[in-house]
């Protein structure tokens, strides 16, 4: 059988062209591709039918469109963008479409793939937080997906800034790599502080998109895009969290998908503790090692690794506290002088036991 210069017979381009084709149609949702879908088998089919039958299935304007035809230039560059190896997509009707993802209540028709297409098989995790999050925040979302990446599950998470990039880092150290659902084309990189990120989501993890090819980032598909991040996972981990986070909306769906919630808790004082603790109120299950979420998922529990030596540090971590604190506050609580402080906390700072923040703070990482 011929086949295109991507590798792929061309057959599965064709195939692929349906898919796109029909997804350009101006005001297509998922409920009406789907419905489409039922009734006339495959897209080509749906291009194909009359106006009467495609009438009974969708209204009359809808029906006009798509009899009107594809965005034709819109399809060719999709073909040329599938055209990379890495590049692909996976439909409805592929045997390898994630099985819980059809569980959803609006599941894609189809997918934008860009990596390990293999990935998608895996049992996963989603985990996710505040794109502002605090430097403790980060080292926790960091190691838990590590840890779990190691245990046997893929690490789900949305690419933005924050935690779900320590979340996508830690996967991609571990041995069950990373998924990446964004919220724009998939051809788009956003943010662009995560390139670097993105490019190694590519070589080693998968990005995944069900925007069309240039799609910009648009504030209404981020909330959106929470609905897959969620509905390829077996649970969802909340780190870091407002009240009005983008990542309640996210263990919103994996509720209503009847996955499992876990949360991080933190201090009292912090906003970013906020989230988390209502999750917990609400019936969430609080974790304080990525061992809580293997048991509760009924998964193995890996033999802990030894963990290397710490530096000396006598109280002065204690003094800390795990709250972000000035270094007067630190004289004070230590009775050491200003001098001393600095010298210790650049000592912690270079063991990795302390973070400076804006503003003169630091923070306790361990």
């Amino acid at each position: 059988m011929p086949e295109m210069s991507s590798g792929r017979p061309d057959s599965a381009m064709e195939d692929a062209a349906g898919w796109i084709a029909l997804s350009t149609i101006a005001g297509l949702g998922g409920e009406s591709f789907r419905r489409l879908l039922a009734a006339f088998g495959g897209p080509e089919a749906v291009l194909r039918a009359g106006k009467r039958d495609l009438s009974g299935v969708v209204e009359p304007a809808l029906a006009g469109r798509i009899l009107q035809g594809p965005d034709r230039q819109a399809v060719e560059a999709a073909l040329k963008w599938l055209e990379e190896p890495i590049n692909d997509i996976v439909t409805l009707a592929d045997e390898d479409y994630p099985r819980l993802l059809l569980n959803v209540s609006d599941p894609p028709p189809f997918l934008y793939l860009r990596g390990a297409r293999s990935l998608l098989g895996r049992q996963a995790i989603a985990i996710v937080g505040s794109r502002n999050a605090t430097p403790q925040g980060m080292e926790n979302a960091r190691n838990f997906a590590r840890v779990l990446s190691d245990a046997g599950l893929c690490i789900v998470s949305g690419l933005a800034l924050g935690i779900d990039a320590a979340a996508h880092e830690g996967g991609l150290s571990g041995a069950s790599g990373s998924i990446a659902v964004v919220g724009t084309g998939i051809d788009i990189s956003y943010p662009a502080r995560n390139a670097d990120l993105v490019r190694e989501l590519e070589g080693k993890g998968l990005i995944v998109s069900e925007f069309a090819l240039g799609t910009p980032p648009l504030g209404t598909n981020f909330p959106r895009r929470n609905r897959i991040i969620s509905g390829l996972s077996l649970g969802c981990l909340v780190v870091e969290a407002g009240i009005r986070s983008g990542s309640l909306i996210t263990a919103r769906h994996a509720l209503e998908q009847g996955r499992e919630i876990f949360a991080i808790p933190g201090s009292i004082h912090s906003p970013l503790s906020k989230g988390p603790h209502r999750l917990i109120k609400q019936g969430a299950k609080l974790v304080e090692a990525a061992q809580d979420i293997l048991e509760e998922l009924d998964l193995p529990v890996p033999v802990a690794a030894p963990v290397a030596a710490q530096p000396e540090t006598g109280g002065f971590l204690d003094s800390m506290g795990f709250d972000p604190v000035d270094a007067d506050t630190l004289c004070l609580r230590t009775g050491l002088s200003p001098q001393a402080v600095s010298i210790r906390l650049l000592e912690l700072e270079i063991a990795g036991l302390v973070k400076g923040m804006p503003g003169g703070m630091y923070q306790r990482l361990r």
